[in-house]
């Protein structure tokens, strides 16, 4: 969510937008430090966890629209204030803009366009760094078949850049996700361009393609893990094949290969597809960097 340029048009069309943010949690808490909504007399974009806490926090928000620019801390413990089962503590910023604001708005939005960035000391009596802009991670998805148009459809509203590949051009729908980008050359060029970190899934109509870009995949260090779709016969084929052609063992011994999170024995292409969807989560959330945070708290002042 790109929220400095909602806060602009919500600026430009009404004259006023507020902003939550997750500045601090301790304990159990819905939504992570980082987590936003941006408000405006429309409606609103995002969400820090949903129940009792969002709904204080909108009527906060709300109560600062068409006001000039200021911020308010909320501390809540989720249990005695809310009635909220979690049982942590969640602090929040929720901050106003109007229009004289709008120049350093529009600012933080050009700088969103072009991706990631950070800010330092941003909001008044917080010590945070901030990031903002696509923080996303890369997903390489080789194949149009059933089961590859099912897990594109599951990828669509997760945070990644996916490229979907099949040299097949006809395979591929009218229509594409936002977030997805589709590819008919040859797969190895996406296998050789990958970006530092990216996650490659291959499950192409062809189980000699399908080699050829598992050992690609394997011999780039960019492609932090490379899952094959299969059973645990073809796994032992290809574990044969990619030692052969000098592949390195940890890399292979590494492989994903079937597929997806355990069990789930349904063979649906949707099945799969979800449980696949849940595996590039959990590979995400252990692979990321700091700097791909929300928010990094260094204490709250005052």
């Amino acid at each position: 969510m790109n929220v400095w340029a909602l806060i602009a048009g919500a600026i430009a069309r009404q004259g006023s937008c507020a902003m939550v943010s997750v500045i601090r949690t301790e304990g159990s808490a819905p939504r992570e430090a980082g987590a936003r909504m941006v408000v405006s007399a429309e409606g609103f974009h995002g969400t820090i966890g949903g129940g009792a806490l969002e709904w204080k926090a909108l009527a906060a928000a709300q109560g600062l629209l068409g006001k000039p620019r200021q911020v308010k801390l909320m501390h809540q413990s989720l249990g005695p204030d809310l009635g909220q089962c979690c049982g942590g503590r969640v602090s929040l910023a929720i901050e106003s803009f109007d229009a004289a604001y709008l120049p350093e708005v529009e600012a933080n939005a050009a700088r969103e366009a072009l991706g990631s960035f950070v800010l330092a000391g941003r909001i008044p009596g917080i010590d945070a760094v901030e990031q903002f802009g696509a923080c996303h991670r890369q997903v390489l998805v080789f194949g149009a078949g059933h089961v590859g148009r099912a897990l594109i459809l599951a990828l669509a509203s997760l945070p990644f850049d996916v490229i979907w590949a099949d040299p097949r051009r006809e395979s591929f729908p009218a229509a594409m996700p936002q977030n997805v980008s589709g590819f008919a050359g040859h797969p190895l060029e996406v296998v050789a361009s990958a970006r530092p970190g990216a996650l490659a899934f291959i499950m192409t109509h062809s189980h000699a393609l399908d080699l050829e870009l598992a050992a690609a995949a394997l011999r780039n260090p960019a492609i932090a893990e490379v899952g094959v779709i299969g059973s645990a016969t073809k796994r032992a084929r290809f574990e044969r094949r990619l030692r052969e052609a000098g592949v390195d063992p940890a890399r292979i011994n590494a492989m994903i290969c079937p597929i997806g999170m355990g069990g789930i024995r349904s063979k649906l292409p949707a099945a799969i597809a979800i449980s696949v969807a849940g595996q590039v989560i959990a590979l995400d959330e252990a692979l990321s960097a700091p700097a791909c945070q929300g928010m990094v708290q260094r204490g709250i002042v005052g």
